[in-house]
């Protein structure tokens, strides 16, 4: 695997439906993860998630491919220029 690079995943999540999937998934790269800060926009219906997560970019490509593929689930990564 490449080497580590500084990431941030930012999540939107229509609904309370795909909350338990997200954790899941989350969970499941937990060893990856540095921080994360979650934001209930109840006016809009949804909830924006930003994940900071210190990993390869293959593991950060595949977190936010799962999460992607979630139903009323839209997921982007921004990665460091920088290892």
């Amino acid at each position: 695997m490449s080497e580590n690079r500084i990431c941030v995943i930012s999540i939107i999540a229509e609904g309370r439906s795909g909350a338990s999937s997200i954790n899941g998934i989350l969970s499941a790269y937990g060893d990856y993860i540095v921080g994360r800060m979650g934001i209930p926009y109840r006016e809009r219906g949804v909830s924006v998630i930003c994940i900071v997560i210190d990993a390869p970019a293959e593991i950060v490509n595949t977190v936010t491919g799962k999460l992607g593929m979630l139903d009323g689930v839209t997921a982007k990564a921004v990665m460091s220029k920088n290892k």
